[in-house]
């Protein structure tokens, strides 16, 4: 049977992050994809020009709906707007013997606001800890622990900030550091450092919720947490590299890389 991973994240109208992106990765994994929409966004890309969350019962009768049928070898969270939707679906992905990759998004790409200030004890202390691996940003990194990260060498301090609230696995994600796009993996004990080079695009939208959808693709075909995490990390280089203008700001990375490639 074909690999099955949920996504529970908000739609991105424009196509290149949050739900549509997430589907896409998984499609070109090859994975089945399915969803739980927690919000609505309507968004392009030049930025989030409204959001509106759904209700809790809503979220938790359409993750109910598709684990208890149809069953899933991986969950990735993404965009869950409120402390209340934060604690449902932490309580949802306790209950389910799935790992689960949390992306903690708080901004967008644009730097608009996807999780009430409100919600970040929620995600510290009930969402962080049922992760199997947790993909916080920089910024992430910042708004969670405090820790502000400027250098390569500090990205060791932000993951042990981050594994103190509970995740297996934490993979930092250096990429708004100068330099090699350059990431940490770490449970605490091991250490997977992960370079790429910088491709010179700015078209970078989706680029986190893409990463975090290919680590639980990678999962649910059975890969541990480093090969899931290197592979996708490969994934996602090539659809930086490939990512492409779209509209009049910053455009998506191209999720079909690999096919237009050929390969």
């Amino acid at each position: 049977m074909i690999p099955r991973v949920l996504t529970v994240a908000g739609s991105d109208s424009g196509g290149g992050a949050g739900i549509q992106a997430d589907l896409k990765t998984m499609l070109a994994l090859g994975v089945h994809g399915m969803s739980v929409i927690t919000a609505v966004t309507a968004q392009n890309s030049l930025g989030v020009q409204g959001a509106w969350e759904l209700p809790v019962e809503a979220v938790r009768a359409q993750y109910r709906s598709v684990v208890d049928d149809i069953g899933v070898q991986a969950v990735k969270t993404g965009m869950l707007a409120s402390a209340e939707l934060v604690e449902a679906v932490a309580e949802l992905i306790g209950a389910t013997d799935a790992p689960a990759v949390i992306d903690p998004v708080g901004v967008s790409k644009h730097g608009d606001s996807l999780l009430a200030s409100s919600a970040l004890e929620s995600v510290r202390t009930k969402l962080l800890p049922v992760a199997t691996v947790a993909t916080p940003n920089l910024d992430e990194v910042a708004q969670l622990t405090g820790v502000h990260v400027e250098s390569e060498e500090q990205l060791r301090q932000a993951a042990a900030a981050v594994l103190e609230y509970g995740p297996s696995w934490v993979l930092i994600k250096g990429g708004h550091l100068p330099g090699d796009a350059v990431d940490l993996l770490t449970d605490g004990a091991a250490e997977h450092w992960l370079r790429a080079p910088r491709h010179d695009n700015r078209h970078t939208h989706g680029t986190g919720c893409t990463l975090a959808s290919a680590i639980a693709s990678g999962l649910a075909k059975g890969l541990a947490v480093p090969e899931a995490v290197t592979a996708a990390k490969e994934y996602v280089t090539g659809a930086i590299e490939a990512g492409f203008a779209l509209g009049g700001g910053i455009g998506p990375v191209d999720h079909g890389w690999r096919f237009r490639d050929g390969a």
